[in-house]
């Protein structure tokens, strides 16, 4: 991890954080603390691992044309890497998943990578998707309201990017030889063209209009799962405001823990989704506790269950600081497979 990426992700944490409890009142935070009911928590957590499981499913789909891995082989892997994006900064926990991939499955990492790439554009579409039907209904600060239009640029950019490239694999393979065998060294070509041919591979689901509304609807499924969580813990604490409010506080936070941060998302998930519940009249100490609450409820309990799978799976915190050496071994692999070819 560069070290300048973790300061910045520390310092807009605190920021967001500062921002978030100036002029707030702790009294009226810890009295919707006290008065919540934490049994709304049991069906909150259990219906988020069904959201759990249903990503594994869509992974296990991307990942056909590469190879075909078991739901049940395949959930602990998704589950470790969930944990690495909770404690490492800037998403880690996806690499930490492509090489646990690799290490148990023998699949490629760059062609996992791709998939795993597939995945956050689509959840990304998907978020903004909630946006959109959410937004002529609720209110949302100026600043957040840039957030979205950025994000909308990104993920639909990347997305006709990445579709245009799985459309057309051959114009793709010409062109990045093309820029390869220009811009590179003589000695980095091989490696640089094996790494990006493996990549394409993982792009192949996407080759099929019926995949691909596949995948999306699995991408709503998903997200509108893990919104009946925000629901749940809403009823803990008392307050009520209609579903497609929740649907635009999980988009909006969601989208918003794309910029960096500290480990667990610390400021970018909470600041935005208090504001959110208080553009729609929820108090700011109510909004605070249960922001709080929602945000610990999604961290710990896949991340207790990642440390299970880790040991399980003889998985040690040093092969997390190996995802990186492991994707430049493969690098040279595939240079020796295109130099023997």
């Amino acid at each position: 991890m560069k070290r300048w990426y973790v300061w910045l992700g520390g310092a807009i944490s605190l920021v967001l954080v500062y921002s978030t409890v100036r002029g707030l009142h702790l009294s009226e935070v810890w009295q919707a603390l006290r008065n919540a009911s934490y049994w709304w928590l049991i069906p909150g957590v259990a219906v988020y691992f069904v959201a759990v499981w249903a990503r594994t499913w869509r992974w296990h789909y991307l990942l056909r044309p590469v190879k075909a891995i078991s739901l049940g082989r395949l959930f602990p892997v998704v589950v470790i890497g969930y944990m690495g994006n909770n404690v490492y900064p800037a998403r880690v926990g996806e690499l930490i998943r492509g090489y646990v991939l690799k290490r148990k499955e023998d699949v490629p990492f760059s062609a996992s990578l791709a998939t795993i790439v597939v995945e956050r554009i689509f959840d990304g579409v998907v978020m903004l998707f909630f946006v959109f039907v959410a937004l002529p209904l609720t209110p949302l600060p100026v600043h957040l309201r840039r957030v979205v239009i950025l994000s909308s640029l990104l993920f639909f950019g990347l997305l006709v990017a990445f579709f245009l490239l799985a459309a057309s694999p051959r114009r793709a393979q010409a062109i990045y030889i093309g820029a390869v065998d220009r811009f590179l060294p003589e000695r980095l070509r091989a490696k640089t063209k094996g790494v990006l041919d493996r990549f394409m591979d993982g792009l192949r689901s996407l080759r099929s209009g019926r995949d691909m509304v596949m995948i999306f609807a699995t991408s709503v499924a998903i997200w509108l799962t893990e919104t009946v969580k925000y629901w749940f813990v809403m009823h803990g604490f008392g307050f009520y405001v209609p579903f497609y409010v929740l649907m635009l506080m999980a988009a909006v936070v969601n989208l918003a823990t794309t910029i960096p941060s500290a480990p667990g998302y610390v400021g970018t998930f909470d600041k935005p989704g208090i504001e959110v519940l208080e553009g729609f009249g929820v108090p700011r100490g109510l909004a605070t506790g249960y922001t709080l609450v929602l945000h610990a409820a999604l961290w710990l309990p896949i991340t207790a269950l990642g440390v299970y799978y880790m040991w399980r799976e003889s998985v040690s915190w040093r092969d997390f600081e190996a995802a990186r050496e492991t994707r430049e071994a493969e690098r040279s692999e595939a240079g020796a497979q295109v130099d023997a070819g």
